[in-house]
């Protein structure tokens, strides 16, 4: 199987196949180079416009096939919602419209997420942390365009997961509604996916998230 040609090939060599895939994609390195220019504080554009864009270079899919937005984090220590609007304002006149931008201050989600999602978030002390609390661990990669030209990449669990199209489940929250949830439309997108179930369901949760919702 073609698309699986870079499992098991090593961190060193994913993490190069990632920065290629990158940059062979104009709109996210046009994202990259509007996000570097903002220069907001610890700034990472981070999860689905990455491992998505790596599924569909490995299967011949289109730039950003399956991409709903490019998510992009930062950390400023004003949680005041003024502060954010301005640069969600700021970010969206300057980035490409197509995928739509996603910004969020990282600093103050914990005071929205238990209301939007029923459920208590820590209060971050640094953008690396949400990405580290992803629902899933193939989705736990961030990377950044620096001055230099070069990317650095932020990836706590590894790149393996992503190159063996496997989404596997990340327990450091009770997000298994959120794991099933994406894995569903992840695996009516790239049907080449295997999703392991989330801790304690095993048998039974794969069948679940592979069915579209």
């Amino acid at each position: 199987m073609t698309h699986l040609r870079l499992e098991g090939a090593g961190e060193a060599a994913q993490r190069a196949a990632l920065m290629e895939i990158v940059r062979a994609s104009p709109r996210l390195m046009a994202a990259f180079e509007a996000a570097r220019d903002l220069d907001l504080p610890d700034w990472w554009i981070v999860s689905g416009a990455l491992y998505n864009q790596v599924w569909n270079a490995l299967t011949g899919r289109p730039e950003l096939y399956g991409v709903k937005d490019i998510d992009l984090f930062y950390f400023d220590p004003d949680t005041s919602w003024a502060a954010e609007d301005r640069v969600i304002r700021a970010a969206t006149a300057r980035f490409p419209g197509e995928p739509p931008l996603e910004v969020r201050n990282q600093a103050r989600v914990h005071l929205w997420y238990e209301q939007h999602f029923g459920r208590p978030c820590p209060a971050y002390r640094n953008s690396r942390q949400p990405i580290d609390h992803f629902a899933c661990r193939t989705h736990c990669v961030g990377m950044k365009l620096l001055e230099s030209g070069d990317f650095e990449i932020y990836a706590p669990y590894g790149l393996g997961d992503i190159f063996a199209f496997r989404l596997t489940p990340n327990p450091v929250m009770d997000n298994r509604a959120t794991h099933e949830a994406k894995a569903a439309r992840a695996v009516a997108l790239w049907p080449e996916l295997a999703v392991e179930p989330w801790p304690g369901l095993r048998g039974h949760a794969i069948a679940s998230a592979a069915t579209p919702t």
